[in-house]
């Protein structure tokens, strides 16, 4: 089969197409035909060297949706020719966090294209409970844009931040595919949603596509200064983040008293500056998001199979121009997803 593989870490030079084997799936097992996989800034840090990689040759992409081709032996719970979309992780089922319900922190948790071979290929082998089927409101292009980032901004925003109607919620870098998830889920609950981007176009999207209330330039704005503005004073409820680096800082100070920062990446930089006092006087809470849980997922494919929810696709390209899809993303150029077909 045709694959995007790398043999070592490094920048995009690494990554090849080229033939492999076709996999083969062991028992429990099923071999699901790629019909689309999103692009994400995971695939970028996986492919740069994150600790826990294998694996090698690696395939990247923890997006991915599919129809089963063939099944291996005791595989069960799915059938050859369903339209399925992958769960994007797994633990280990024994541990005591994978026997509540939270095994996105199981410390064998596994997730595609990161621990496990992903989906830039035209076939994967994955485990059959892994596979969700899915109808066809959507093509499967476009559900191939769903599992991770639905999965995640549904925890961050019900699980940790507890959303409720009526509140503010600042959503940093809302053009991303986590960020435009946020921003539906957000008003699906009944909040005013505070969106920063950093093109005319893009904030003019998330207001007249999205249905963001209000977009902020932070390439030329104070966000402080412009979140205070909007909400006389107070700050927002949640600040839904996946930024970091030196935004941190001005993230926290964004928040209302009581309010809820929720964090579930670090596109400019893992290390950040945090004012205890600021912390404990204002009783503010900051909690990290790891995907989520197995029934975040179902619930987030149960709506946007109603319609309530829906993917963004900014562009669908051949798996043969994975390098290109990576750099733009990486330089923030797309509006939703990018969604790679073998």
């Amino acid at each position: 089969m045709k694959a995007v593989v790398f043999d070592r870490h490094g920048g995009a030079d690494v990554l090849k197409y080229r033939d492999v084997p076709d996999p083969v799936p062991g028992h429990g097992e099923v071999r699901v035909k790629v019909a689309g996989c999103g692009v994400n800034h995971l695939d970028i840090w996986v492919r740069d060297g994150i600790p826990g990689v294998g694996p090698m040759p690696h395939l990247l992409g923890s997006e991915i949706s599919g129809t089963v081709e063939s099944l291996g032996p005791g595989a069960s719970g799915v059938e050859v020719g369903a339209n399925v979309l992958i769960a994007p992780g797994r633990g280990c089922g024994r541990c005591e966090f994978c026997i509540r319900g939270r095994e996105q922190i199981c410390p064998e948790f596994h997730v595609l294209g990161n621990q496990r071979q992903g989906g830039y290929a035209e076939y994967v082998v994955v485990d059959a409970a892994d596979c969700i089927p899915v109808n066809d409101r959507w093509s499967l292009t476009e559900w191939a844009a769903v599992p991770l980032v639905f999965q995640t901004a549904w925890h961050m925003l019900v699980d940790l931040g507890q959303i409720r109607a009526g509140q503010d919620v600042l959503i940093e870098s809302a053009g991303s595919g986590v960020g435009t998830a946020g921003i539906q889920i957000a008003k699906l609950f009944g909040a005013r949603v505070i969106a920063t981007g950093g093109s005319e176009s893009k904030r003019r999207w998330l207001v007249e596509t999205m249905n963001a209330d209000v977009a902020i330039d932070y390439t030329v704005q104070d966000v402080r200064k412009a979140v205070k503005s909007l909400t006389n004073g107070r700050g927002v409820d949640l600040v839904f983040s996946h930024v970091g680096g030196p935004t941190f800082k001005q993230s926290m100070a964004c928040l209302a008293r009581g309010g809820t920062l929720v964090t579930c990446g670090a596109t400019a930089g893992p290390i950040v500056e945090l004012d205890l006092r600021f912390l404990f006087t204002r009783e503010l809470n900051v909690r990290g998001a790891y995907l989520g849980t197995r029934s975040d997922l179902l619930e987030v494919v149960k709506l946007i199979a109603d319609g309530k929810l829906r993917p963004v696709v900014n562009r669908v390209m051949p798996l043969a121009e994975a390098v290109e899809a990576q750099a733009m993303v990486a330089r923030r150029e797309v509006m939703g997803k990018i969604v790679l077909t073998p």
